[in-house]
């Protein structure tokens, strides 16, 4: 990019003899620095609507910005979910609990709606896999198939066979780098409804601040640890 832009002063100087060739050189030096900045990160705000045999139901809204994302489920009304697909990190988050907590396997939501690169969204997908529950990559398996436009857009096509019933067919909108369809294995097909592109404020995808985490895991082993636990048979 430097190079271009030292490039493009010098043509400048030789151009500038004649008002003509000065008003393409500043045209020419507009287009440049338009070119060097950025692309701001996607953000918009959409409805999650859930159909089946001619019934939908709402699950919740949905808010994206960059690689972040959070959904606040209707099934779960004291909480929200937080994505980062960056680190890759899913939270579940409970303000007036004071607590946050890993989401594992509380949603397939947040093994679904997240951000991705639209030239390569398995990866994405696979990674918010592995934060819900290990399993064998061998019985993973994602793969482009095909174009289609979903709500006037283009999206791109990609079939997902997953282990534990988790399997689903998603389409994503390589302009937002996010899915705005899914179906799952049981037919239920989910969309990102009413897709609002706008700002949205970067507290949003925040860990409110003196909330402590809680870990589901550590409560388990005490309880396994402690005089009330009752060890399952053998044979289980």
């Amino acid at each position: 990019m430097k190079r271009d832009e030292t490039t493009c002063k010098k043509m400048c100087k030789k151009m500038w003899k004649s008002s003509r060739s000065a008003t393409a050189c500043l045209l020419a030096m507009a287009i440049l620095a338009k070119s060097l900045v950025p692309a701001a990160a996607q953000q918009f705000s959409a409805d999650l609507l859930a159909r089946k045999d001619d019934t939908a139901t709402a699950m919740g809204t949905l808010r994206v910005s960059g690689g972040k994302a959070r959904i606040d489920p209707t099934a779960l009304p004291d909480g929200f979910f937080l994505l980062d697909t960056a680190k890759p990190a899913a939270y579940f988050v409970r303000p007036a609990a004071h607590v946050y907590m890993k989401a594992m396997q509380s949603s397939p939501l947040t093994q679904l709606f997240v951000p991705v690169d639209p030239d390569d969204p398995c990866r994405q997908w696979l990674a918010m896999a592995q934060l819900s529950a290990p399993f064998d990559l061998a019985t993973w398996h994602c793969q482009r198939d095909g174009e289609e436009a979903i709500a006037g857009r283009n999206t791109d096509v990609y079939r997902i066979a997953a282990p534990s019933g988790l399997s689903f067919t998603g389409w994503v909108d390589r302009a937002r780098g996010f899915p705005v369809q899914i179906k799952t294995a049981d037919g239920t097909v989910i969309v990102a409804d009413h897709i609002r592109d706008e700002p949205q404020p970067a507290q949003t995808f925040e860990i409110p601040a003196g909330l402590r985490k809680f870990d589901p895991e550590a409560l388990i082993r005490r309880i396994q640890q402690s005089d009330v636990w009752v060890a399952p048979p053998a044979s289980q």
